[in-house]
């Protein structure tokens, strides 16, 4: 059975062991030999990132053509209309890239009150309002949801990926992290 490592990354690392430039390595969070990222998350991002010792698996997971979904919440600035969230859902073309079809959703402030503060915190303007949205995406492009977000007029000031697949963040905390014996069927579920 492979070893796969559920990480809560936190803001202001790379997904790779070595630091570089102003971003931290996650050598700084885990010391284990012979396990890989399994797919990345910028150094601003925040959330669930999966590292294994198989590499069948490591390329399963970041391969956009299985297709599994990445769950992500976006606080964007400003007030997300059905229109936005609708134009989220469809798709959009980009020079160099088309998106698939998203599952988007308005989030409650009940279902982020529980998440923990970043550091640093996000910009804050008094005159201009904040919202939770939940964006469930099949691929990974290079920043894909803080462009489809801006595309739509609803700038990203913070994104978390909560759940790759079945395997969701409950219960870890930033920088900690979980072993678990896992194939490729249970990310699935």
């Amino acid at each position: 059975m492979s070893r796969l490592i559920l990480l809560n990354k936190p803001y202001g690392f790379l997904s790779q062991f070595t630091p570089e430039g102003r971003w931290r390595g996650l050598a700084d969070l885990i010391e284990m030999p012979g396990v890989y990222v399994a797919g990345r998350l910028d150094g601003d991002s925040e959330g669930l990132l999966l590292l294994t010792d198989d590499g069948a698996l490591q390329a399963r997971i970041a391969n956009p053509h299985y297709k599994l979904p990445k769950t992500y919440w976006a606080q964007v600035e400003g007030e997300p209309t059905e229109l936005a969230l609708e134009a989220l859902r469809v798709g959009m073309c980009y020079a160099d890239f088309t998106t698939r079809p998203a599952r988007v959703r308005r989030l409650t402030a009940e279902e982020v009150v529980e998440l923990w503060p970043r550091d640093p915190p996000i910009r804050f303007r008094k005159a201009i309002p904040t919202a939770w949205i939940e964006i469930v995406i099949s691929e990974g492009k290079n920043r894909q949801v803080r462009r489809m977000t801006a595309h739509v007029g609803l700038p990203t000031l913070r994104l978390i990926r909560v759940a790759i697949g079945a395997v969701t963040l409950d219960g870890l905390a930033p920088g900690a992290w979980r072993e678990t014996q896992a194939s490729y069927a249970d990310l699935v579920g």
